[in-house]
């Protein structure tokens, strides 16, 4: 069977020997000197000034989410604009802390928002943008980015799915204010799991190492902290237990450090390898009629998480997806489908969203493997199996 998930890291039996050596060797497992180091090679590898690993990228975007409604930037009752084809960790934070997700439509060409899409929404009307760059691909970041900073909306993304991909010379997951990232063992690179946010801003790195845990001051610098004891008049033995302001514990374990920095040098590898085998896929995609053409041309890079098959019609959903289970290849809905439709949303979003593209790429869509650890016999059958 060809799975989704071929193995738990890549470069797998190395990476376990390695990881049982450090656990043997470690003087703590905690959160410590592998975490700093593991988000320190992660901002540069990524080209952001900050990083902030966490215990999932669930947890990425909920620390997120609340570090913003801290610093006053978002309000509880505020609209966010957020993609119809994403994750629902991507949207029940939002809920869960007061927030009104307004769900967009995606492009069927993109599986992503565009610049058209935003204009079925007034910019008056929301606050922020958190958007889904979903399966290694994208919209025209540029222009909205551009329609973002003109219309002073918090721009966001979700990249757990993209990272590597570049658009205009530009890595997914920079250009936005703050962007998240999942390490869990089905994505681009494994800790197991994990989560990472990356920004250039200060002031909300400083927040979100405190929402991380519990509130408290302990991972600021000495300055920082004797600013904000001072402030509230706290002296130095009672900060140890002082909570400044709503908090979580999604903190990351020294393990995931570790596994973090071994897979970090395979980041260049990964990409690339993703990259080829998704040209490989869309070259056989592109010449079957029976599915519906990816257009990445505005794309520099396709960091390709699983590979997308939207069939023109049910009919021929149906026909591929029996092939494909036949073959034994692991085959998955893309993402969620539309987010309007889960049960979690129509239970407390009581705004009503038509999204007809998400709905139609979930009917007649799946998703099958790209890891950079498929065989040539593996994606000389996948392709085989795109063929009309």
């Amino acid at each position: 069977m060809i799975k989704l998930m071929k193995s738990t890291f890549y470069k797998e039996e190395e990476t376990k020997k390695a990881l049982a050596n450090f656990i043997l060797e470690a003087e703590m497992l905690s959160m410590g000197e592998e975490c700093k180091k593991f988000e320190y090679g992660f901002a540069q590898k990524q080209g952001r000034a900050h990083a902030l690993y966490v215990s999932s990228g669930s947890m990425a975007n909920l620390v997120l989410i609340q570090a913003l409604l801290n610093l006053g930037r978002l309000h509880r009752g505020d609209r966010v604009a957020v993609s119809s084809l994403t994750w629902a960790t991507n949207i029940m934070p939002l809920i869960q802390l007061g927030l009104v997700p307004v769900v967009l439509d995606c492009e069927k060409e993109t599986l992503n928002i565009s610049s058209q899409t935003l204009q079925s929404v007034k910019a008056t009307d929301i606050q922020a943008l958190f958007i889904t760059n979903a399966l290694g691909f994208s919209g025209d970041m540029e222009q909205i980015r551009k329609w973002c900073s003109e219309n002073e909306i918090i721009m966001l993304e979700d990249n757990c799915e993209s990272l590597g991909s570049q658009v205009s010379g530009i890595k997914l997951g920079n250009f936005g204010l703050a962007s998240t990232f999942s390490t869990f063992v089905g994505h681009h690179f494994s800790t197991v799991e994990g989560g990472m946010i990356c920004t250039d801003d200060e002031e909300l790195y400083d927040m979100l190492l405190m929402v991380r845990a519990h509130g408290w001051d302990r991972n600021l610098s000495a300055e920082k902290q004797r600013v904000i004891r001072d402030k509230n008049g706290i002296g130095d033995f009672f900060s140890r237990y002082t909570f400044y302001d709503l908090a979580f514990n999604a903190r990351p374990t020294e393990i995931g450090g570790f596994l973090g920095n071994r897979q970090l040098q395979y980041w260049d590898e990964i990409v690339s390898t993703r990259e080829n085998n998704f040209k490989r896929f869309q070259n056989c995609i592109e010449s079957n009629d029976d599915f519906l053409s990816l257009d990445v041309r505005h794309m520099d890079v396709v960091s390709n998480f699983a590979m997308p098959a939207v069939c023109r019609t049910h009919e021929s959903f149906e026909k591929y997806r029996k092939r494909f289970e036949n073959a034994q290849v692991e085959i998955r809905p893309i993402i969620a489908g539309d987010m309007t439709k889960q049960p979690f949303y129509k239970k407390y979003v009581t705004n009503e969203s038509l999204c007809e593209n998400a709905d139609f790429i979930h009917k007649n869509g799946f998703y099958f493997p790209n890891n950079p650890e498929l065989t040539e016999e593996e994606i000389a059958l996948l392709c085989d199996l795109l063929h009309k």
